[in-house]
């Protein structure tokens, strides 16, 4: 660990070198620490990201107050502008209207009243029009376009306020760390600020905020503009704001415009390269097409690879669990998203055996970050390996990627990764020998619970006790499953016939050994978990429902249950819970005993539809379809609280969601996938649609341009009174065989 030095020559304004001058954080920003124990969303409106940017701001477009923790501009998990608000002549900016559908560019229009510019005070009559326009490509944007309505001319002016307290994620998350790094005091030049700190990992970190034009006072943390405005006269301002590390060279400048062009050819060029869903219900049509726009806002850039983010605000890096999760979601959308997704992994993937970061060879990683704290070795997130399930979930993804591409010789690539996964189940995941596979934290910065729901409280027996390690999830085992399966079937494409019929052999052995320890007759429905005494951990909970992805319960058993996952316990009407409201540990407003997550309802819907359960899956559709009516811009949001939809009229958010988060903007794709009975086999250019179903609330859907292997397909359903009749519009490329069953 580097100790930052007092002074150190730096490139000032104009390109002289400046010699920085050390100042405290609470001379400079008002507070030395960062104070984040408790966190909240609740000032949140607006949220923009693009790469390794993401900005929140409130609905005006300000991060105000100072080092507000639910607000700031970060840039590689480090917040580098933690205070920017406008202020003006005539008072705080009235907020008219202000939105972030498109994710990388934010439209918010302000007012100004005329009552401090000689107005009647009874009646304020809104004169100033002030369009702001944030934008994120590979630095942050803001032009201010102030236009005067009042019939006569005002001596206007505006203010920007700033702050950049470089404060890591982790201490924004809550983190109290016993010491952080230097500032210094910012350089000042004639258009131009530059915020410095020097981390404890001997970076020095930059916050260049460039004006136009040239503001008519500027300091440290604060710009003034004087704006005498004619009527119907505009003025216009426009701020660039640069995060700068040492070694990285600095973005160019464009015009604003210009940056606005190429970021909406991006996501043009995204979207038409998407399949596409169109039915006769418009708003169903849009929360799709949301989905599609946030799936691309939250691809990153990490180390010159491409892989999707799991969440915003959080957890804007890449997740193996989460990514993958995404990319089985997404494979009939955009099959890309997993490709990449697999590559990442697979580069991360576990060499040795490290108890500090709980590294071992073949596991796949759970967490990627890049902040001080991480090259510190504060946290162990370099990357962090503490998951259970990514790395069965790995094989299970590569195998559903060759069965929807047909690609052979990605599967060969990726063929000696899944193996050293294989092994890493095999040999490092079943901790004590008895043929499941367990967890059992070893870092002492590391995670208790290493499943999906790994909050502290997250695996609870149903009075709220937490189980002894090492402990097997049941939704683990049914993953490892489904990773022999998947084994099997590429051994099976690549010609190894014999290995895959051991493979299969050996699903087939564990799923029985899953049903005979995990199932509970006397409550129709598996355990969610043993404990380290092989006891059941006999909590109801969406868990179990992940078995049916693998075809691990028995067709009876599903039946079993389906009652209980659609029952008044499970589903509150908007969605499955987590936890069923009878079990003492239930708690609506928790994070993950009670309340709904989109994804969790997608897979066990997806499974559901592999038993030929569609109506039931098409009523888990229907419920998140109805949820995304209630949240800004149709938009699924990472969870939300457990409420019965008879207690509300809408769903109830949960404080401290990601929105948008990936594995919640893919969620649609797989149920419709499931009660479509869309079943690609790409090797052999073939796809069946067995037994479609369309809910009654949609009349027809067409999927348009729907990749199977080197083919683009083109389908329609349309429900004619309880039956669905499918067609097929159009195949694009090669030669595809479309089987039918609608009986």
């Amino acid at each position: 660990m580097a100790t930052p030095s007092p002074r150190r020559p730096e490139r000032g304004a104009g390109g002289r070198d400046v010699e920085l001058t050390p100042v405290s954080g609470a001379e400079l920003l008002g507070y030395e620490r960062i104070a984040c124990e408790i966190r909240s969303l609740a000032a949140t409106e607006l949220v923009l990201k693009e790469n390794r940017y993401f900005l929140l701001t409130d609905a005006a477009g300000n991060i105000a107050p100072a080092g507000a923790c639910e607000l700031g501009l970060f840039y590689e998990d480090t917040r580098v502008l933690s205070h920017y608000e406008l202020r003006t002549a005539g008072g705080r900016p009235d907020v008219l209207s202000s939105q972030a559908a498109r994710v990388f560019i934010s439209q918010i229009d302000l007012t100004i009243t005329d009552r401090e510019f000689g107005g009647d005070f009874r009646e304020p009559k809104n004169f100033m029009h002030i369009r702001r326009e944030q934008l994120l490509d590979d630095c942050m944007g803001d032009r201010m376009v102030f236009t005067n309505y009042l019939g006569r001319t005002v001596d206007f002016w505006a203010e920007l306020r700033f702050a950049a307290d470089f404060a890591d994620i982790f201490e924004v998350r809550g983190a109290v760390r016993p010491r952080r790094g230097q500032y210094y005091r910012p350089l000042v030049g004639e258009s131009e600020v530059v915020w410095l700190y020097r981390g404890l990992d001997g970076v020095l970190r930059r916050t260049r905020l460039e004006f136009s034009p040239r503001p008519d006072e500027l300091e440290a943390g604060r710009a003034l503009w004087r704006l005498p405005l004619d009527p119907r006269e505009s003025a216009e301002i426009e701020v660039r704001i640069v995060a700068e590390v040492d070694g990285v060279p600095a973005p160019p400048r464009r015009p604003f415009n210009e940056r606005v062009t190429a970021l909406r050819a991006a996501y043009d060029e995204w979207r038409q390269g998407a399949a596409r869903f169109r039915s006769d219900d418009d708003f169903f049509n849009a929360a799709l097409d949301q989905a599609v726009v946030d799936l691309r806002a939250l691809m990153v850039d990490v180390g010159g690879q491409r892989v999707i983010a799991a969440g915003i605000p959080w957890f804007t890096s890449p997740f193996g669990r989460d990514a993958i999760i995404t990319s089985l979601e997404t494979l009939p959308v955009r099959p890309d998203i997993a490709r990449s997704c697999l590559r990442f992994l697979a580069a991360y993937q576990g060499r040795r055996v490290d108890e500090f970061t709980e590294e071992e060879p073949g596991k796949i990683m759970h967490e990627l970050r890049r902040g001080e704290m991480v090259a510190c070795r504060e946290v162990p997130h370099t990357p962090y390996y503490g998951s259970v399930d990514a790395t069965p979930l790995f094989v299970h993804l590569l195998a559903e990627t060759v069965r929807w591409t047909g690609d052979l010789e990605f599967a060969r690539e990726l063929l000696p990764a899944a193996e050293r996964a294989i092994e890493w189940i095999d040999r490092y995941g079943d901790l004590d020998g008895d043929g499941f596979v367990e967890y059992a934290r070893r870092s002492p910065r590391g995670l208790v619970n290493q499943g999906w729901k790994d909050s502290h409280d997250g695996v609870p027996y149903p009075d709220g006790r937490l189980p002894e390690p090492p402990v097997a999830l049941v939704e683990v085992q049914g993953y490892v499953v489904a990773a022999k399966q998947g084994m099997a079937y590429l051994y099976e494409v690549l010609g190894d016939p014999a290995r895959a019929a051991a493979l299969r052999g050996q699903a087939e052995e564990l799923a029985a050994r899953i049903r005979e320890a995990f199932w509970m007759e006397d409550l129709d429905y598996f355990a969610l978990a043993l404990d380290g005494e092989k006891r059941q951990v006999p909590t109801i909970t969406s868990n179990p429902g992940h078995l049916l992805l693998a075809g691990v319960p028995t067709p009876e058993q599903a039946r079993r249950m389906a009652d209980v996952l659609l029952g008044e316990h499970m589903f509150s009407g908007w969605g499955i819970r987590t936890v069923a409201r009878t079990q003492p540990v239930y708690n609506p407003l928790s994070y993950h005993n009670g309340t709904v997550w989109p994804h969790d309802n997608a897979l066990i819907a997806q499974g559901l539809a592999r038993y030929g359960l569609r109506r039931e899956a098409a009523t888990v559709l229907g419920a998140l379809f109805d949820t995304s009516l209630h949240f800004r811009y149709h938009r699924l949001p990472e969870l939300f609280c457990g409420i019965s939809r008879g207690e509300t009229d809408a769903p109830v958010a949960y404080p401290v969601s990601c929105s948008p988060q990936a594995w919640a903007a893919g969620a649609l794709f797989p149920v419709i996938q499931g009660i479509l009975g869309i079943e690609p086999e790409a090797t052999r250019q073939e796809l069946r649609l067995v037994r479609p179903h369309l809910p009654p609330r949609l009349r027809y859907l067409d999927v348009l341009r729907l990749a199977v292997g080197a083919s683009r397909v083109s389908l329609q359903f349309n429900r004619v009174g309880d039956r669905t009749m499918a067609n097929v519009l159009e195949v694009e490329g090669e030669p595809l065989n479309v089987r039918i069953d609608v009986v």
